[in-house]
Formats: C-alpha cells, structure tokens, sequence
C-alpha cells in the first residue's frame, strides 16, 4: 500500500480524506519550525549583548541581513518551486536552517554570528516562507483559498506561540544555547516526515484539487494572465502593494518581532513576561490570520487591509507608555490580531490584478518588499535604541507609517488590469 493511500483513511462520513490535508499538515509544521527559528533574536540579544559584549546596533544589524536574505528566498523560491517542486524547496529549507544553528553553540567570534545567523539561516528560512505556503494552497485547493493562505501565514504566530516561551525559559533556566539547539532539533526532526509524505501536486497522487469541480482546463483556468516583475513594475498598484507590505514588515517582524522582547524588560518586566505577551500576540494572531482568510473571501481586500494597518498603528503608538503587565497583555491581544493578517488580502490582491499565473513570482517580490522594511526596522531598532537609549521614536516612526500604510491600500484598483493583457516586452533586437 502507497504511503498515500494510508495515510488518507476516511472522514466521519465514511469518504476518503483527500490526501491535501495532509499536504496542510506538514505545510503548517514546517512554516511553523522557520517562523519559531526566526523569532529567536528576541531572546538572544540581550544575552549575547553580556556574554560576548556585542553592541546593540552591531547585533541588529546581523538580524537585519538575515531578515533581508530571508525576504530575498520570496522571490527566489517562487522560481525554485516552479522548477523543483515544493517538496525539494522545503527538505532545502529545513536542513540549512538546522546545518545554520548547530554551529551557532560553538561560536565564539562575531563573524561566525554574522556567518550562521545572518546568512544560512537566513536563507534556510527564507526557502521556507509565505510564498512557498501560498504556492502549495492555490495547486491543492480551488475553494476557500484565503482561508488555506490564512491557516499557513497563521503557522508563523504558531511558531511564535510556541517557540519563544519555550526558549525563554531555557535561556532563563540555562543558557540561550539550549534555546538555538531547541530551534536546530525541532527543524531537523521535521526532514523526515517531509521526505515520506510531502507530494508537489495533487496529481502527483492521481487526485485533483480540492474543489475542483471537473471542468475543463481552460474553464478552471480562464484568467491566464501572466505578468513579469518587468511588466509589472510599470504598473501603479505594484509599488501600491509592495509599499505597504513594505510598511508591514516595518511594523512587524523588524521591529516588533526583533525588539518588543528587550524593550520590554528595558521597562521593568522580566524575560519571561515578555515572552509570555508575544506568545499571546502569536496567539491572537492565529485567530486574527484565519479570521482575515476567512474575510478575504468574502469583502473588499483592500478595505481589510486598511484596517489592519490602522488598528497596527494605534497599538505601535501606545507602546512606548506601557508600563504595566495588563496593558502589555492588551497590547499584545489588540496588535496581535492583525500581525500578519495582511497576507491573505495582500495575495488575494495579486491574483486578482496580475492573475493567478504570475502569483508567485509577483507576490515574491512583494514579500521582498516586506523584508527589506522588516530588515531596515531591526537595524534602525538597534541603532536608535544605542544612541537615544530607547525605543520610542522608532516605534513612533512604525505608528506613522501604518497611517500610511493605510491609505495607500484604499488607494489600490483591483479592476484596473482586469480586461487588458499585458503589454509585449521588446525584444532583444528592437
């Protein structure tokens, strides 16, 4: 019997499982295994600050070339999966991301931080990241699509939500050594499983995507529109998508994910607390992603995205005044909630406008986007944090940017290239 086969089993009606499930299932696990690597700078900056005497700015400046080689994997594995299927890019994935973070219990120099931190495992997450999660969600599945991308951007709250206390209190109880092996065992125990059970298509197991209702190809398929990055940087709502997902990167995983941890205990609470709210905000943020998959399917993408950011700019902007556990807990519940629920508005935007065809490579390079202002924040955090001697104008600065981030949403036209096929690029001779 195929591993498929019994892996699928039966459903309470007595109807074989389709096997996508079990496609989301290791999907989910191995966004989950890089995303929970990805949150640890929060709890080894400030150890590393005492045990190698490393500055702040000096340390964040490696987490932001990690963070932007990680952002460089969106573009990146949107060709690689289109070549060698989703199933190779992840085995790539996890077995960097551990081969990165096993040395990192040895280190003893910065550059060897600068080595495995900023550049393997940056590129061992950035294999393993949203666009491979959007990818796997539109061949598997025809219906309920945002709620499949909402369910895999959720992994990384999850991942969050599970890996930050837990390396907390071993870097507390022992050391932050304990804390990176954690996050190296974790993701090499995942290669197996992805190795036996992982599948690129659904006809890889003879089987068609859930919700395929047999049509024809050219009925399934009817928008075939295909954009290149060239084609599509001529056009305004690129740069509208890629600026505020720029903006969101800014306001989330730069700043927030690298720095709320060490501004935290800076204002009196202890690492553990800390860690505790952002595995709330991580908690939060699943309900908040799945919610907004759900929505994306249902209202105005960029309506949702508009709120998202307005709410995340209010939250960012009280930040700095916090001062007790309570408040933090809110915080936490209230910028949780939309930590990355701009995905599903944000993917569901491109295949609208540039057609399904050119999702992954366009979306990877919005997803660039978001890095790129996700890697500039955890520097500028580190860099105003040693100069000024806190955070708070650059949370201020994150508050101003999601206004922004806002109206530039309401200002995207989804039906602007809806009936026109893009333009042919010139060739080589004209």
């Amino acid at each position: 019997m195929k591993v498929e086969q019994a892996l699928e089993g039966q459903n309470a009606t007595g109807k074989p499982r389709h096997y996508a499930w079990v496609i989301v299932v290791i999907t989910f696990l191995t966004l989950l295994a890089a995303a929970g690597v990805r949150a640890a700078p929060g709890v080894f900056i400030i150890p590393f600050e005492k045990e190698y005497g490393w500055s702040r700015a000096d340390t964040s400046l490696v987490v932001g070339i990690s963070i932007l080689i990680f952002g460089l994997g969106g573009p990146l594995t949107g060709s690689l999966i289109e070549r060698f299927g989703p199933r190779v890019i992840m085995l790539g994935g996890l077995v960097m991301v551990s081969l990165g973070l096993l040395p990192m219990l040895f280190m003893d120099s910065f550059w060897q931080f600068f080595l495995w931190w900023g550049v393997v495992v940056g590129i061992g997450t950035g294999l393993i990241a949203n666009v491979l999660g959007t990818t796997i969600a539109h061949r598997w599945f025809r219906t309920n699509q945002g709620l499949i991308v909402g369910l895999f951007s959720a992994a990384a709250s999850t991942g969050q939500l599970a890996f930050l206390p837990i390396m907390s209190a071993l870097t507390v109880a022992i050391n932050w050594r304990w804390a990176i092996g954690f996050g190296a065992i974790f993701a090499g125990l995942l290669i197996l499983p992805v190795f036996l059970f992982m599948r690129n298509r659904p006809e890889d197991v003879n089987l068609k995507p859930i919700g395929d209702k047999g049509e024809s190809a050219a009925a399934q398929n009817s928008d075939t529109r295909r954009y290149t990055l060239r084609q599509a940087l001529k056009t305004r709502d690129f740069w509208l998508l890629a600026g505020g997902f720029f903006i969101c990167g800014y306001t989330s995983n730069g700043l927030v994910g690298t720095h709320l941890i060490p501004h935290a205990v800076e204002h009196g609470f202890t690492q553990v607390q800390a860690a505790g709210a952002v595995g709330l905000m991580g908690l939060m943020n699943v309900v908040g992603t799945l919610g907004s998959g759900w929505l994306t399917d249902r209202y105005d993408s960029r309506k949702l995205l508009a709120i998202y950011y307005g709410f995340r700019a209010i939250s960012i902007a009280v930040l700095p005044f916090i001062l007790e556990y309570q408040y933090l807990l809110i915080f936490a519940v209230v910028y949780g909630l939309d930590w990355i629920a701009t995905v599903p508005p944000t993917t569901a935007l491109v295949a609208r406008i540039y057609g399904k065809a050119s999702l992954g490579i366009l979306f990877g390079w919005i997803f660039f986007g978001h890095m790129l202002g996700a890697s500039i924040a955890a520097y500028a955090g580190g860099f105003f944090r040693q100069i000024l001697g806190d955070y708070h104008v650059i949370f201020i600065s994150a508050a101003l940017l999601g206004i922004i981030a806002s109206g530039i949403s309401l200002m995207i036209n989804p039906s602007s290239l809806r009936n026109r096929t893009p333009e042919p690029l010139p060739s080589v001779g004209d």
